[in-house]
């Protein structure tokens, strides 16, 4: 590779989930800088801001694409932007790198997913809930195919678990008004609540339940916790009373005690020292920019296909741990960790289980973890 290859980098930083895309984009400059770090000169990134406009996230993969002669794109946040751009992603021989969790049922040759699915997350999340809560949840969700998704599978979950769904709304993504949604959860007097929300709405959300815990023991987070599979780090700051106490399923936790993680941070500390706490936006984002560019050049060549083919090949050491990503449906095998979060604007990590390999459309009956569900804390 004599001219250098450019890897496009789409994440909209404005919006109603602005932070999370600035989060991403700041990980993917650390993988550079990483790369730079140890002498490599034959990647750059390329980045496009489609402001949160799903239209514009098409205008972006085509002009990372076809203007800039980018033959991978990192990114995009929601599975909204996901599901536009992959058309173009393929009518190109392209290849999306997607790393944020998501609703699952979907396996891609043009897509590597680097981000958590339902087996990874939502699963092993109600078999730590459901046992010690009981199975009569409410269900709070974003307005689009994320919250919907997530829902349906949460009500087939409760349904086999012999429970009952006792509520179910949803918000529009920069919807903040969620005080009918409280009033009839303090109605209906849920055993959980799982909070599929994204951005603003999340925010708002989490900040009335913790208002509403103060006036009712009962929806304390011990009592009636909210679990989300999509809350990280540095949202926790923008939650009026930092929600302490509520939990998050997610694949990563800036506390995590690793070797790998413990250099990740020490590398960051030295890069940017002004950065608190790392969250799984940032990390995936930096494993997926990281991978791609360790598989073009063990490759020889940032051929899409031939770069896929060194991916499946092999396990790529990460922050992530030893990711594998599976030949059949592209998905990395993700570890999963439960995080309740405390008042530093962390998580203190509460049960963990080892790298799950991915099942995207759940076709695998999972058995119950109870071998590897690692309870750290009641």
């Amino acid at each position: 590779m004599q001219t250098a290859v450019k890897i496009g980098i789409l994440y909209s930083t404005t919006g109603p989930y602005g932070l999370l895309g600035r989060e991403a984009q700041l990980g993917a400059e650390f993988a550079l800088h990483d790369y730079r770090r140890n002498g490599g000169r034959k990647a750059e990134l390329v980045f496009f801001n489609p402001h949160a406009d799903l239209a514009a996230y098409l205008e972006g993969a085509r002009s990372l694409m076809r203007d800039s002669g980018c033959r991978h794109i990192i990114g995009t946040i929601t599975s909204a932007a996901r599901k536009e751009v992959i058309p173009l992603v393929e009518k190109h021989d392209g290849l999306l790198w997607y790393m944020c969790p998501y609703e699952g049922f979907e396996a891609n040759e043009n897509v590597i997913y680097i981000g958590a699915c339902p087996n990874q997350h939502l699963i092993p999340l109600f078999e730590h809930l459901i046992p010690r809560h009981g199975s009569r949840p409410y269900l709070v969700g974003a307005n689009y195919v994320w919250g919907w998704e997530m829902n349906r599978l949460a009500r087939e979950l409760i349904v086999n678990a012999g429970g009952t769904i006792l509520g179910e709304r949803y918000l529009p993504l920069e919807e903040t008004a969620v005080e009918r949604i409280v009033a009839d959860i303090a109605e209906k007097r849920p055993s959980f609540i799982l909070n599929n929300l994204i951005g603003p709405s999340s925010y708002a959300f989490l900040a009335a339940i913790a208002e509403l815990g103060k006036r009712d023991p009962a929806f304390l987070p011990e009592n009636c916790p909210v679990a989300s599979c999509d809350l990280t780090e540095c949202e926790l700051t923008d939650i009026a009373g930092g929600a302490v106490g509520q939990l998050s399923a997610l694949s990563y936790f800036d506390g995590l005690d690793t070797s790998e993680n413990i250099a990740f941070k020490s590398r960051l500390k030295t890069w940017r020292p002004e950065i608190g706490k790392i969250s799984t936006i940032f990390a995936s984002s930096y494993t997926a920019v990281a991978l791609c560019i360790a598989a073009i050049e063990a490759s020889g060549s940032d051929d899409p296909l031939m770069v896929r083919q060194e991916v499946v090949s092999r396990s790529w050491p990460s922050v992530l741990g030893n990711l594998v990503v599976d030949p059949t449906t592209n998905h990395a095998a993700l570890p999963f960790y439960l995080g309740r979060i405390n008042a530093q604007h962390g998580f203190d990590l509460i049960a963990s289980e080892p790298a799950i390999p991915a099942d995207p459309y759940l076709i695998t009956i999972r058995q119950k973890p109870t071998r590897h569900l690692r309870v750290v804390q009641s």
